[in-house]
């Protein structure tokens, strides 16, 4: 049994073997060919957060591989009324195959990992959202080669996002750009751990350098979920950290941009960046649901 809490609980060779099944897995359901390894098994979804993307990528994903999956909010199940996380693992992981959590808290995800004796998978907490970062370095494989030596630039927040980024760079072994404004840094420790391992990661105050010669530029929303009573402070704090167009001109001419989404037009991105030649969000929305089949067929298949 292997759970998915943060990229770095495979190795780099297995997130690249479930980079190279997400490709078939993609290839037979456009072919018309039925891919059903997890037959009779069911997929139990807690969400204590919205979701377009994470939920229908999930549910479809493991109808698709030939499984059910079982949609559970936080606010209609015990959970919601205060039931121990521990004891809602150990129950749960007795009726179900494998287990998504789209959370608040990292540690509520670990605590129920911990107590669970069937795969959970992290499908976003406020620490790491790395369902999102095999779909996007499958997405730039996609459209040029592999990542690895690649620049990729995140432009923004140091937030969850800009964690499993950071992670990616230990898995997949691209250089990484950050540029985030002051007091707005991704945490020093995951940082620091990521180095150890080998990650090249570099941090600046400046968008226009973190994006020089990069080939890829990605971004997030300036507030997100949680942070909605920020939004004012935040907008002041990154009104130089939008991805435009001298920021693309800044990169490689052939470099692609990604937004995990939603996106906010004209805050960290203005239309024409992301409704542009270069932009690839909407491959990168559909990828979640190949990449997550694949990471589904290795947890529990």
């Amino acid at each position: 049994m292997k759970h998915f809490i943060t990229l770095l609980d495979i190795t780099g060779d297995e997130a690249r073997h479930i980079l190279k099944r997400a490709a078939k897995i993609k290839k037979k359901l456009k072919e018309g060919k039925p891919h059903r390894p997890l037959e009779g098994k069911t997929l139990g979804m807690i969400f204590d957060k919205a979701s377009t993307r994470t939920r229908v990528s999930f549910e479809v994903g493991m109808f698709q591989l030939g499984g059910h999956a079982l949609f559970l909010h936080s606010s209609t199940t015990q959970l919601g009324r205060g039931e121990p996380v521990e004891d809602s693992a150990r129950v749960l992981s007795r009726m179900v195959d494998g287990i998504i959590i789209r959370t608040y808290g990292h540690d509520v995800l670990q605590r129920f990992a911990e107590f669970s004796t069937v795969p959970v998978i992290n499908a976003l907490t406020d620490w790491t959202h790395p369902c999102q970062i095999l779909a996007d370095v499958f997405t730039y494989e996609e459209h040029r080669d592999c990542i690895k030596g690649k620049t990729v630039a995140w432009i923004g927040d140091g937030n969850n996002m800009a964690h499993s980024w950071i992670n990616g760079a230990v898995s997949f072994g691209y250089r990484l750009n950050i540029a985030c404004p002051k007091n707005y840094c991704p945490d020093p420790r995951l940082l620091d751990a990521a180095r150890t391992l080998g990650a090249e990661v570099t941090l600046s105050a400046s968008p226009l350098a973190a994006a020089k010669d990069a080939d890829l530029l990605t971004t997030d929303v300036w507030a997100s979920m949680g942070q909605e009573k920020e939004q004012a402070v935040r907008e002041k704090a990154f009104a130089d950290f939008q991805v435009n167009k001298t920021l693309m001109h800044a990169a490689h001419p052939d470099a692609l941009f990604m937004h995990c989404l939603p996106a906010h037009r004209g805050e960290e991105v203005t239309g024409e960046v992301i409704d542009g030649s270069q932009s690839v969000v909407w491959d990168e929305a559909e990828n979640r649901l190949h990449a997550q089949k694949a990471l589904l067929e290795f947890c529990l298949a």
